[in-house]
């Protein structure tokens, strides 16, 4: 056995040695042809040509671009986180702000922005604005850049339009400060989401209200500025625009959860169902009657009775045989441990054949069998429909028709818990104008967007697209096997040298045979040194000690049940044994 596999082995790693070396100077020569090499100057970051940035003027309620006097209008908060559901101050707000230039795909030469420092903390900073803005029947536009430079795995990227208040004290800004409108991405695991949330005051009762915009659209985690572009108009239709293009629009009565205005009617909680109220929609047919050929208690299957015992059928031979290379173990006591039965193995008599054993019709579904009979569903006449409570009025309605009309707003303010530093935010604008918006975007995003995407492509140059080659050859297996396979490892070796899994994926069969035949050797490798590691198995002749062990047994046993002493001394032996 060990001879003819060191020959199988032997003859595979021959084929597998000539078939490299023919691959090999097949790839030589294909690389003869293209052994010239041009040395060409890569164009780097410095050569790109950047503009120097220049501060914009836009007549707004707010307008930020993070000019050297960012400080005169930012103040970094020095409250306390405050818990939720303990309304306790846990948590200090420990987070660093900077304002500075991009670290990642830089734009514009000179632009700084305001940059979250600092990982796992919680970071609040607000600017007041000069006078509160009013929009009642308005249009409002909220719009600003985030650029992810470290990604965003787990945080917040938004803004806060906070209310105005006497209150409202810049150093004491937290997650306890009212707020207006929430705007801007958020994500965390599976959640990935542009949030727009506003507040909205009860007139019955006094109380604000989150509403939750219900299907926002995902955020974009990129290095690349991402411009956020919220417009509320004052016919009550939103609209969110991320980069310039629209990702969500529509109405503030009708796309948030819970809804601006409570339903007009309401379910009645004291209305009760009647007793003699039907609502089942089908009944038995009480006129239906079983057929007389029904046979309720035919089985689902019966035997085959057309069925012949194959003539390969080995009735004498039993399915499962004992292993005969498994041996008794030399330790083995029947006495104390039993009777020893060796294990069993599948019968390899069998194996090539329909089977071994006594030999038994197989059963097939009977032609004959119809179950239980059950009588037909039809209309109930008696059905009276789908019970519901009744209606009446809601004694909390009110009708708000202008939601729009947000109450005054005094700041914004970016109040954030994140798992990545380096989150910058510039160019803020918060206004009435759309047609402001759009300008300020052309002249500071469609600039430095361009500039990043010419970097990044720069510095992460894209792989060529490799050369269209005939995927098949112009012959089957049939025709020529040899220079079939010649031709699909010739192909596949080639590709594997300009982009591995390119080839890979393009030619999936060639490789997994390629991998089949490693995995054969590796497999046969394996099982050669098994072989050459395994002691040879030699009978060997029970001791001497044992024998007389055993032909003292049933004097042993006579003493043992006639002397307590003796039992002590057997358990005790039984024991030490085991043991050992």
């Amino acid at each position: 056995m060990q001879v003819r596999l060191k020959a199988v082995f032997a003859a595979l790693l021959y084929s597998s040695a000539l078939w490299g070396r023919a691959f090999a100077d097949e790839i030589d020569d294909l690389d003869e042809t293209s052994t010239t090499t041009t040395v060409v100057a890569t164009p780097s970051a410095s050569t790109i040509s950047r503009p120097q940035f220049t501060p914009m003027s836009i007549k707004a309620p707010f307008y930020e671009q993070f000019t050297d006097d960012w400080k005169s209008r930012w103040v970094i908060s020095k409250a306390k986180k405050v818990n939720d559901k303990t309304d306790n101050e846990e948590w200090a707000y420990v987070g660093q702000w900077a304002v500075e230039e991009p670290t990642a795909l830089k734009g514009i030469d000179g632009d700084k922005g305001l940059v979250v420092k600092n990982v796992a903390a919680h970071h609040a900073i607000s600017a007041k604005f000069d006078k509160p803005i009013d929009n009642t029947g308005k249009t409002l536009v909220v719009q600003y850049e985030v650029k992810l430079q470290s990604g965003l795995e787990c945080g917040g990227a938004y803004l806060k339009l906070l209310k105005e208040e006497a209150a409202l004290h810049a150093e004491e800004f937290s997650n306890a400060s009212p707020y207006v409108i929430m705007f801007g991405p958020d994500k965390c695991g599976a959640t990935n989401k542009v949030h727009f949330i506003f507040k909205h005051k009860n007139p019955k009762t006094g109380e604000y209200e989150e509403k939750h915009l219900k299907t926002p659209p995902m955020a974009r985690v990129s290095k690349h500025t991402t411009l956020y572009t919220l417009i509320v108009k004052p016919d009550q239709t939103f609209e969110i625009k991320m980069d310039g293009k629209q990702v969500k629009a529509g109405s503030l009565l009708e796309d948030f959860s819970p809804p601006v205005n409570p339903p007009a009617e309401i379910d009645d909680k004291n209305d009760t169902k009647p007793a003699d109220w039907v609502d089942e929609a089908k009944i038995p047919d009480p006129e239906a009657k079983k057929p007389e050929d029904w046979d309720e208690d035919a089985p689902y299957e019966i035997v085959d009775e057309k069925a012949v015992k194959p003539d390969d059928w080995l009735e004498n031979e039993p399915e499962y045989i004992p292993n005969p290379d498994t041996q008794k173990p030399e330790d083995w006591d029947d006495e104390e441990d039993g009777d020893w039965i060796a294990p069993t193995i599948a019968n390899p008599k069998c194996a090539d054949i329909s089977g071994c054993g006594k030999w038994e019709k197989p059963t097939i579904p009977n032609p004959a069998y119809k179950g239980k009979w059950r009588a037909p569903l039809i209309d109930n006449p008696a059905y009276k429909g789908v019970w519901a409570p009744r209606k009446i009025p809601n004694p909390d309605y009110y009708e708000d028709k202008t939601p729009s009309s947000f109450e005054p707003m005094g700041a914004v303010g970016f109040e954030l818990w994140t798992m990545n530093n380096n989150i910058l935010f510039d160019n803020i604008y918060i206004g009435h104008s759309v047609a402001d918006a759009e300008e300020l975007k052309k002249k500071t995003y469609d600039i430095k967007a361009k500039i990043e995407l010419e970097e990044e492509n720069l510095t992460n140059p894209k792989k060529p697209e490799l050369a269209a080659v005939p995927v098949n050859p112009p012959f089957t297996f049939k025709e020529n096997p040899i220079a079939f396979i010649r031709f699909k490892l010739e192909l596949f070796l080639n590709l594997v040298q300009k982009d591995p899994m390119g080839a890979i994926k393009a030619h999936p069969d060639t490789a997994g045979a390629i991998g089949a035949l490693f995995a054969t050797l590796f497999a046969l490798i394996a099982g050669l040194i098994g072989l050459a590691s395994a002691p040879a198995k030699v009978p060997k002749a029970a001791p001497a000690k044992k024998v007389e062990e055993k032909k003292a047994a049933p004097a042993k046993k006579e003493e043992a049940s006639s002397s307590e002493d003796d039992v002590k001394k057997k358990v005790a032996k039984r024991t030490t044994r085991k043991a050992e």
